[in-house]
């Protein structure tokens, strides 16, 4: 799977799926194959988004899918919803389980509901030894106090990291990866440069969590998959890193962490 220019980048959180590509979905693949984009990772975040990435990653054989339930369902989400993950899950092309997580910025679920469904999710997968893919957002406290003492030594993902380096360091003590999305290209936001810079690359992730956060200069556009790349540009400039070495970095965590093949 060798790219033109020599090496590979990895879309590790997208929702290709969605209907914001219903127009031109083979045309935004297509760029993000030129771009140098080898393998993309669909993510489900409720049951219908987690069929519709399985759908996506059976059409290609460099996409891979992510079933879960997001926070933003906790209200809603049975025990139906959680027997239908667990069967998706057994999909040869499922890597993980997410997105999960908590949410108090949206709100849209009881804090406690929350809770309980991420916790339900992260036995889940510790059951079926797959890693996690966590949302969090304005929820850093309960978050690592939930993964702490729920998550230690489980393979887990912190997507479009958003925090301090303290916040990083608790994540990391943890044992999870980190993930870097389209914020991290933006001029203000210097304590993610400092995480960037200061975190272990062994532990660094590129996604661009499509259709949305697109990167400086695309911000507030559509995102798509290809704009991967300006993300691992930026983790280069900041690290003061060749692209070629981060990228050969962030495509073996990606390997690792989804139990993917290296090639």
């Amino acid at each position: 799977m060798a790219m033109a220019n020599g090496f590979k980048l990895i879309d590790t959180h997208m929702h290709l799926h969605t209907a914001q590509f219903d127009g031109d979905r083979q045309a935004v693949f297509d760029r993000a194959v030129a771009a140098g984009v080898a393998r993309m990772i669909e993510i489900g975040y409720d049951t219908e988004s987690s069929h519709a990435a399985i759908r996506l990653a059976e059409t290609n054989p460099r996409i891979f899918a992510v079933v879960g339930i997001q926070p933003h369902y906790a209200a809603v989400a049975d025990s139906t919803w959680l027997a239908e993950i667990s069967k998706l899950a057994g999909h040869p092309k499922v890597v993980a389980i997410g997105e999960i997580g908590l949410d108090y910025f949206h709100n849209r679920a009881p804090h406690d509901l929350q809770e309980q469904l991420f916790r339900k999710q992260l036995a889940l997968a510790r059951e079926l030894r797959l890693p996690v893919v966590i949302h969090s957002r304005d929820a850093h406290d309960d978050t690592i106090r939930i993964l702490q003492f729920a998550a230690r030594g489980q393979p887990g993902i912190m997507h479009s990291f958003s925090g301090d380096w303290a916040y990083a360091q608790a994540c990391l003590d943890v044992g999870f990866y980190l993930s870097f999305s389209g914020p991290v290209t933006f001029a203000k936001a210097t304590e993610l440069h400092d995480v960037a810079r200061r975190m272990p690359l062994d532990r660094m992730l590129s996604e661009t969590d499509c259709p949305y956060l697109a990167p400086h200069p695309l911000r507030g556009k559509r995102n798509e998959p290809a704009n991967v790349r300006l993300v691992a540009e930026q983790l280069a400039r900041l690290r003061e890193q060749p692209l070629e070495e981060l990228a050969a970095a962030i495509w073996r965590n990606a390997c690792d962490i989804f139990q993917l093949p290296d090639a």
